[in-house]
């Protein structure tokens, strides 16, 4: 091995994500400036174990993590080309999430913090989107950020690592959630948001009637189960459903989605001008998997214009569930001197703006 190779200066971290169907290595270093750089990322995807279920099932998706943790790590260390004792920590997820799948990641990495001598950070899956920007982009503190995945939706205002001040969440439904459950009800397969998106461009947005929940009315949250409800019943009336039947519904929920994110998001750049007024050019930021969809990156980036700010969506791979995100929020909380006990719990449910696991010691860092 080229022992030069990883000699500079800075922090070496591997990270280890398994929240939900995505079991994921990387290694990642945070240089002392605070420059990033992905030395390895492998991320072994379990659509095909769920795709007759429709969506993920815990059990499995549990068993496919201890299955194919060992060697998803060995590969990410393998394409790094470190050892373990070039490593200064080991990040793992350790919620929220499906509470199978995030035991099993962040017992892994309690083992290998315990038999090489590594420091163990235990990272919010959500803080992990929330970072991702910073590892592609020059970006500062604060900014404002739109979380829209899978199991979450929300508008935060990112303030530092592990300071997150929340303006709007989601009262029913993610809106990663709406999509994947579009997909379920008009059979499109997994994954479900990508597959509403392809049929979604080649429909008529303006033939069916949705619902636009909350638009118009004052604060930041959302509401995507009305919406949901109204397209099922259009998919009923509409039954049998024909391609361009399902491609004009796909169009439809997605322009009604967006509208509701737009209408949303202009109540949020309010808000932020308001607690940010010495910010003189200000971010937003999307991230999680639902950022990925190239729909709302358009409209996103003309609100953005319209607003003066400017957007930064992380690339395609980074808003995906990828462990790449974990290891370096999980340097970016190191470099801050916080790291977790071998007895941190797994969780659930966990906050970004709890508090609990967020950078506490108050040192400052590039």
């Amino acid at each position: 091995m080229d022992q030069a190779k990883h000699a500079e200066p800075g922090l070496l971290v591997l990270g280890i994500e398994s929240s939900c169907d995505e079991t994921a290595a990387a290694v990642v270093r945070r240089s002392g400036e605070g420059v990033p750089q992905i030395l390895s990322s492998v991320i072994l995807s379990q659509h095909e174990a769920h795709a007759d279920f429709g969506g993920v099932v815990p059990e499995i998706a549990a068993r496919a993590h201890v299955s194919h943790m060992d060697h998803v790590v060995a590969r990410a260390m393998v394409a790094a080309g470190v050892d373990w004792r070039e490593l200064d920590a080991v990040a793992a997820t350790a919620g929220p999430g499906l509470i199978g799948g995030v035991i099993v990641g962040l017992m892994t990495a309690k083992a290998i913090a315990l038999a090489h001598g590594l420091a163990l950070v235990a990272v919010n899956h959500l803080e992990g989107h929330a970072l991702s920007v910073r590892l592609g982009a020059e970006i500062e503190f604060p900014y404002l950020l739109l979380l829209v995945s899978g199991g979450h939706t929300q508008i935060l205002i990112c303030e530092g690592v592990g300071r997150y001040r929340p303006l709007g969440a989601t009262i029913d439904d993610a809106l990663g959630e709406a999509f994947d459950k579009t997909a379920k009800l008009l059979d499109l397969g997994l994954p479900g948001g990508p597959a509403v998106e392809r049929r979604a461009e080649k429909g008529d947005g303006t033939r069916f009637d949705l619902p636009r929940p909350l638009i118009g009315r004052e604060g930041c949250d959302f509401s995507f189960s009305g919406l949901k409800t109204a397209l099922r019943k259009a998919a009923r009336e509409a039954a049998p459903l024909s391609e361009k039947d399902i491609a004009d519904l796909c169009a439809g929920f997605s322009e009604a989605a967006i509208d509701c994110v737009e209408d949303r998001m202009r109540h949020a750049i309010i808000r932020f001008r308001q607690a940010c007024p010495a910010v003189s050019a200000p971010a937003l930021v999307a991230a999680g998997g639902v950022a990925a969809n190239s729909a709302l990156r358009r409209r996103l980036a003309h609100l953005a214009r319209e607003t003066g700010f400017r957007l930064v969506v992380p690339a395609a791979e980074l808003c995906t569930d990828n462990a790449a995100m974990i290891a370096w929020a999980g340097a970016e909380r190191f470099a801050r001197g916080h790291s977790d006990g071998l007895d941190f719990a797994p969780r659930a449910r966990w906050a970004l703006d709890a508090g609990a696991g967020a950078a506490q010691t108050g040192e400052s860092a590039p």
